[in-house]
């Protein structure tokens, strides 16, 4: 198994790359456990999966220059409908060894100002995610 470092993740939302202003992604899908145990299962539980669902966490360096992150993602907020996402592990050509991810997600937060005196201005999000996400490698 080979490893890896992640040094030049990709994340696109809405269509435009913000790869620049993250320094944190994190991907993570689940689905609901269901018990379907019956008096035939043996004294075991027996499961299967039933609806599944997302999240997009993201840590951000906020920049509130015009056109930069703040206005990109407060377009995204105010807009109130889900946006598409992508993510990779790396930057590079999308392939078997760079598979990307994608989907919608719900920009239901975004804080345009946080931090104490001498801290880096960063934003940390998380957006849950609308709809079926997918695995591609072309």
């Amino acid at each position: 198994m080979a490893k890896q470092v992640i040094t030049a993740a990709y994340l696109a939302l809405g269509g435009t790359d913000l790869s620049s202003y993250t320094n944190s992604i994190e991907l993570s899908v689940e689905a609901d456990e269901k018990d379907v145990t019956t008096f035939t299962s043996g004294g075991w539980k027996e499961n299967i999966p039933g609806l599944r669902s997302g999240t997009l966490a993201i840590e951000f360096k906020q920049d509130v220059a015009a056109s930069a992150l703040d206005s990109i993602m407060w377009a995204n907020f105010i807009g109130g409908s889900a946006v598409t996402f992508e993510v990779r592990v790396s930057n590079a050509v999308v392939g078997t060894s760079n598979p990307k991810y994608t989907g919608n997600v719900l920009v239901k937060e975004w804080t345009p100002i946080g931090g104490g005196v001498g801290d880096v201005a960063e934003v940390k999000v998380s957006f849950p995610t609308s709809g079926a996400v997918t695995r591609a490698t072309a």
